[in-house]
């Protein structure tokens, strides 16, 4: 990879908030036309970091680049190519949907026809056009969410910054918002996605940045990280409950004794270290005439993950922001 493929470059950011250390040291590389999900706890350097790379905080050491101009240097014209949506809606709550996306455009100089026009592509691709002469302040949680991701792109960014798009979205919303990254991305915009939903990053992220205490700790992709964990876990559940023990006792035989357990009323799991134990044990099975109702091999997840990494579940992680009336340096 050249430096012509890389949009988004760090490297050695380090940020003080008096004696709080919020960064340390981070380096990042986002090339073109790729995802990269930030993770990490609550507070560990996650919104300082895109706060910088936006051009909205200085850092006091170390540099970045966007799209080869540096953030300090070139600020104005890192503005010109970026979108940005942070955690809080950032919208006019007097202003109608469409106002407000009208006067974003005419700020981008897109002239008054032209943001008008923006404007009415973007309330229909957010199922937004039926709302779009309300005021901002009569829109659910989600619906102002969704405005102020259309407010982040009304100038067509090549890069994209959200940070913790979906906040306090439902399930179904939350969906809704990651197929509309999945389709800037195939129109070829870049994306730095923060986030506390492992899912999210799962679903989204071609590569993810562990950041805790202002550090990067780890930087894979999905599936690499569920290899920090270790291994692969055989999942089974046999059609006969009374054989139960005798899958058992197979298992540890294909894991090199490894005792299975059972982790759900008759679905049993144990570790096993490669894909072959998949073809093994269903050769196994067959020769001792058990039939199965369920069997998957699968890596660990991302909260393992999370937990290896940090010490904390991202479930913990939640609690602690909801306890939290402020994240500092977040």
């Amino acid at each position: 990879m050249t430096t012509a493929d890389l949009v988004i470059e760090a490297e050695g950011l380090v940020k003080h908030f008096g004696e709080t250390k919020a960064l340390q040291g981070v380096d990042l590389v986002v090339p073109r036309g790729t995802v990269l999900g930030v993770l990490g706890p609550n507070g560990a350097g996650k919104t300082t970091t895109v706060r910088i790379l936006s051009t909205l905080l200085q850092p006091d050491a170390g540099h970045a680049r966007i799209n080869g101009l540096d953030v300090v240097r070139d600020a104005e014209r890192v503005r010109q190519a970026i979108g940005l949506t942070g955690q809080y809606a950032s919208v006019d709550e007097d202003l109608t949907g469409r106002q407000n996306l009208v006067l974003f455009g005419t700020l981008l100089d897109l002239g008054r026809r032209g943001a008008r026009s923006r404007a009415d592509e973007l309330l229909t691709w957010f199922d937004l056009a039926g709302a779009a002469d309300r005021p901002a302040k009569t829109y659910s949680g989600g619906m102002r969410r969704r405005l102020d991701l259309a407010a982040s792109l009304v100038g067509r960014p090549d890069i994209i910054f959200l940070d913790e798009p979906t906040t306090g979205l439902d399930p179904s919303k939350r969906e809704d918002m990651w197929e509309v990254v999945r389709s800037l991305v195939d129109d070829g915009s870049t994306v730095l996605l923060t986030t506390q939903y492992l899912d999210e990053a799962d679903a989204l992220a071609d590569e993810i940045t562990v950041i805790d205490h202002g550090r990067v700790i780890a930087h894979d992709t999905p599936e690499g990280l569920k290899r920090v964990v270790g291994g692969q876990t055989l999942e089974i559940r046999p059609s006969d409950p009374s054989r139960l023990a005798e899958t058992a006792t197979i298992l540890s035989q294909v894991s090199s004794g490894a005792k299975a357990d059972e982790i759900r009323k008759g679905m049993l799991a144990v570790p096993v270290s490669g894909d072959d134990a998949m073809t093994e044990t269903v050769a196994r099975l067959s020769a001792a005439g058990i039939g199965v109702l369920e069997l998957s091999l699968h890596l660990p997840s991302l909260d393992e993950v999370f937990f290896t990494l940090t010490g904390r579940t991202a479930s913990d992680d939640d609690q602690a922001a909801t306890d939290s009336t402020k994240e500092v340096a977040a």
